[in-house]
């Protein structure tokens, strides 16, 4: 079997050739609903990493199972991280990416808190540009994109409590379309007061696994409150709004100020919610990181002082929020729908992410 190699400054990636890709006609047929995370590209990036050899092996091969023996330490002490970001396609034909240098800084930081081996830049960013390349065509039409899943977890076969030895960083690729499967002009949200995702001093800046494991009861409990997502306070007061179970979140109010929740450690540093931060500053609009409590959320919907909200992330990008449940009872904020700084702000970040629109900070990477 033929190989071909392209090189970064530390890394030579392999090409494994794909014996049989999704057909064109069959892979047209996916790409006109994928949903969200259902749809796969033909392949992945790997590369292992051991201690003693620090990195190795990189591959871009057919995306298949992964063989792991039962002991392998991931699947008994979650040592896990990830990142999400998307490529776009270009009216060229092309494809671009959105910031992925912050995706590689965050993996870093994610991986030094969980006791991991740091990815260098150069190499995340090259496996992402080699998979973006190859599967290019997996890019829908429209308004779609490819969801770039970069991850790396723990692979030593041993059952002792401590770093792994032994890790393996993989690229998969999904196409994907709205991230929400709802009609609704915005979503809804139930407040969680029995349940908090990160503590001070936890994981809750890292992007790893566990958090999200730790979300899903209280994501259980908002499904079951006819809710599209859930809400958590801080671990400490029960008091502070942090955000939601995978995404940032942002208040405005009727002089045409904004808040969002500072980090601090318990928030995830989002890269959407970073982006939003700039965009608004562009626009004159005076925005702040400072805490904003349930309470005062409750009370400012009922006198009309905040007259929007809205949650943003890479899935979701800029998504409004309409109703605020708990169990306390409900409120709407504003009409129930999207705002004028909701869609502003939408309409602007996702003109640069498109590239409909100009690229003042540089933030747009070409995949040649």
């Amino acid at each position: 079997m033929s190989k071909t190699t392209s090189t970064t400054s530390s890394l030579s990636f392999a090409h494994v050739p794909h014996p049989s890709p999704v057909s064109a006609e069959k892979r047209a047929e996916l790409l006109k609903n994928p949903g969200f995370g259902r749809v796969f590209s033909d392949h992945m990036v790997t590369i292992r990493y051991h201690e003693t050899k620090g990195w190795y092996d990189a591959k871009v091969e057919p995306r298949a199972p992964i063989p792991m023996d039962p002991a392998a330490a991931v699947l008994h002490y979650a040592q896990e991280i990830f990142e999400g970001l998307k490529a776009y396609r270009t009216a060229d034909g092309g494809a671009t990416l959105f910031r992925p240098l912050e995706n590689a800084r965050r993996f870093q930081q994610s991986a030094e808190r969980l006791a991991m081996p740091i990815l260098p830049e150069n190499v995340f960013l090259e496996a992402v540009d080699q998979l973006v390349k190859i599967d290019r065509a997996w890019i829908p039409e429209g308004d779609g994109s490819l969801y770039i899943r970069p991850f790396m977890f723990a692979n030593e076969i041993f059952l002792g409590v401590k770093p792994s030895s032994d890790y393996l960083f993989i690229v998969i690729a999904s196409s994907v379309g709205a991230y929400f499967k709802t009609d609704a002009p915005a979503v809804s949200v139930w407040v969680s007061q029995d349940y908090t995702r990160a503590a001070p001093g936890g994981t809750g800046a890292a992007k790893c696994g566990g958090n999200y494991a730790s979300s899903l009861q209280a994501q259980a409990e908002a499904t079951r409150h006819g809710c599209d997502q859930v809400v958590f306070l801080d671990a400490v007061e029960q008091r502070w709004i942090e955000e939601l179970g995978g995404m940032n979140i942002f208040f405005v109010f009727d002089d045409g100020s904004m808040i969002t929740p500072p980090l601090g450690g318990t928030i995830l540093p989002g890269i959407t919610r970073n982006s939003l931060l700039t965009l608004a500053k562009d626009k004159g609009i005076k925005v702040s990181e400072e805490r904003y409590s349930i309470d005062q959320w409750r009370k400012d919907a009922a006198s009309g002082r905040l007259r929007e909200a809205f949650a943003c992330g890479t899935a979701a990008v800029v998504t409004p929020i309409g109703t605020v449940r708990s169990n306390d009872g409900e409120f709407r904020i504003g009409n129930g729908g999207s705002g004028a700084k909701t869609e502003e702000l939408k309409a602007a970040l996702v003109g640069i992410q498109r590239g409909r629109t100009a690229d003042p900070h540089g933030w747009i990477h070409r995949v040649y």
